[in-house]
């Protein structure tokens, strides 16, 4: 089965910025498309682990008793 996968056009970046994500793919071996696409998976899995943590923190109502271990393997356990 083949899955959809989107495309992203991002104008209006700022030439340093450009050039940062043009190293960062030197260094990591990656074009710069490939750098960014680790970029973005990267932040947005870390967002949905916060996500996890503000329901947690809800459900409980004490977030001195819910770990961040705990949060994360929940997360992992559901991830698809």
């Amino acid at each position: 089965m083949l899955s959809h996968m989107a495309t992203l056009l991002i104008r209006n970046i700022d030439d340093s910025v450009r050039d940062g994500l043009r190293v960062l793919a030197q260094r990591h071996g990656r074009s710069v498309e490939a750098e960014v696409r680790e970029i973005l998976a990267r932040e947005a899995k870390a967002n949905q682990r916060i996500n996890w943590e503000s329901v947690a923190t809800v459900d409980t109502g004490r977030t001195g008793h819910v770990t961040r271990d705990l949060i994360n393997s929940t997360y992992d356990d559901q991830a698809p």
